[in-house]
């Protein structure tokens, strides 16, 4: 958004020769700077403020431009948001290298080699996959509106991709680490061979987030996922039909999490034409409905099928569990929040602000998850005399 003071009018008589007074004011210009925050997913211009000559029917240097109704002006104080990101980023990291000792103290449970590790590396393979999918998701969500500004916001996947093959290659030299192989050795083995898979897939959708047709991504994102879902299931009983749940509760978490990031950057972006913002967040709201209940319907089907009841609260897995729901729980209440300011108000602003607490709680939930793919499999206690 771009606010400037009125410019001189050209109108104005010139002052008589000779009356001490210059023919011509003196002129002031500055140019204002653009802040941007990735985690909240929200980007910004900034502001310049010019004048000329002393026009007195514009306002005085000290006078605050007035932003459009709507969303918040660019004026926010982008260092409480810094602080606020790097805390949140702080704490996510905290949570996923000590999370899966924590979830398994007191359980009796083997302790797995390098599980902090590993769950933060599979946490920034999970949010690239959500990031890669909401940005190929939400432009069709955007390309329907009339009437919407001809901006779009910068597109993170490439970046993204290149993020989440880092972290499948960093699990590769982790799995070689600990099970003291060669890496060429490490790739004949199962979960190393769907390593090298996942890594390449993301490698290529890199190249395809580059290239003039991003939506080719759509093919080796595909292939990451069912590499993922038949890597997190290595279990002896039913190993397909967990991995046919996790490919369908994968994809609809990422399109859930990615789709709202996109939605609410480009919410941002359209600050100044809050109609066109609040369409595009009701578009988003009744797509999100029906990825939840693919969401609860598939995990709780995983969780039927993988957690004995007797172990719930015994296990690491339970205990993470637990934790996980009662944390989609709260982006539950957020969302139907959300949505029913949506409904009843036309200024979208205090809709955007609980879609972005909405937001920060499905960062939680993405670290929690990857925290559930680490832990051991919670049928080694329940089987246990």
């Amino acid at each position: 958004m771009i606010l400037s003071g009125p410019p001189a009018d050209p109108a104005a008589p010139t002052p008589p020769t000779g009356s001490g007074t210059p023919s011509s004011g003196s002129g002031m210009s500055a140019t204002g700077s653009g802040t941007s925050a990735s985690g909240s997913g929200m980007s910004s211009s900034g502001s310049g403020t010019s004048s000329t000559g002393p026009d007195r029917s514009s306002p005085g240097p000290g006078a605050a431009a007035t932003p459009p109704p709507g969303l918040p002006s660019a004026g926010a104080p982008a260092d409480a948001a810094a602080i606020a990101l790097a805390a949140a980023g702080l704490l996510a990291l905290l949570i996923a290298v000590a999370g899966p000792g924590l979830a398994a103290r007191g359980t009796g449970e083997l302790r797995i080699p390098g599980a902090g590790l590993t769950t933060l590396l599979r946490t920034v393979l999970f949010s690239a996959l959500a990031v890669h999918l909401g940005e190929l998701l939400a432009p069709q969500l955007i390309r329907p509106l009339r009437s919407r500004p001809r901006t779009a916001v910068r597109s993170w996947s490439l970046y993204a991709a290149l993020a989440g093959a880092a972290a499948a290659a960093g699990q590769i030299v982790q799995l070689a680490a600990v099970s003291g192989l060669g890496i060429t050795e490490t790739y004949a083995t199962r979960d190393g061979g769907l390593l090298l898979l996942i890594a390449n897939g993301l490698v290529l959708a890199a190249l395809c987030a580059a290239s003039e047709r991003p939506a080719l991504a759509l093919a080796p994102l595909a292939v990451v996922i069912g590499a993922e879902a038949i890597r997190a299931h290595p279990e002896a009983y039913s190993p397909e039909i967990g991995a046919a749940l996790t490919v369908v509760h994968l994809t609809a978490a990422s399109l859930w999490a990615g789709g709202l990031l996109y939605v609410l950057r480009t919410m941002w972006l359209w600050r100044g034409s809050p109609v066109a913002a609040r369409a595009l967040l009701g578009r988003y709201a009744r797509l999100a409905i029906w990825l939840y209940v693919a969401l609860a319907a598939t995990g709780t089907a995983s969780t039927l099928r993988r957690l004995p009841l007797d172990v719930v609260f015994t296990s690491a897995y339970g205990r993470t569990l637990l934790v996980k729901l009662a944390l989609m729980a709260v982006v539950s209440a957020l969302a139907v929040a959300a949505r029913r300011r949506m409904l009843r108000d036309t200024d979208p602003a205090v809709a955007h602000r609980l879609a972005r607490r909405e937001q920060a709680v499905l960062g939680a939930v993405v670290v929690v998850s990857a925290i559930l793919t680490v832990v051991p499999d919670p049928h080694g206690i329940s089987l246990r005399p």
